[in-house]
């Protein structure tokens, strides 16, 4: 299944968010702290500070789509040795990290089949 228009970039914004945020927030977070444009077609990627959960916030050119993911075992591999507040990934790395991998460093995180 594809989740996404083609992406023209993709954005991990590195530091924790208040999940409580959602599309309004997390734009100012976009268009205030790493001076990006919210509208520009690119994916942004947050992180809870438990690092258990994921937003992505794009716009598909009709309104902005808001994906949630939530793991119920471990962690996700959030990258916290950059110093960087906004990391550029490309669509492998993108995989990666839903997939459960490090980003950088390609470690997966572990689970057991619940069904």
């Amino acid at each position: 299944m594809k989740m996404f228009v083609q992406p023209s970039r993709i954005y991990l914004h590195r530091q924790f968010v208040d999940f409580r945020k959602s599309i309004n927030g997390l734009s100012v977070i976009i268009e205030s702290e790493i001076n990006l444009p919210v509208m520009s077609g690119a994916l942004f990627i947050f992180c809870n500070k438990a690092k258990d959960k994921l937003k992505i916030l794009y716009w598909d050119k009709t309104g902005f789509a808001l994906w949630y993911k939530r793991l119920e075992k471990d962690k996700f591999k959030w990258p916290s040795r950059i110093d960087e507040a906004c990391l550029e990934l490309n669509e492998q790395q993108l995989s990666w990290l839903l997939e459960g991998y490090d980003v950088i460093g390609h470690q997966a995180v572990s689970y057991q089949n619940i069904m």
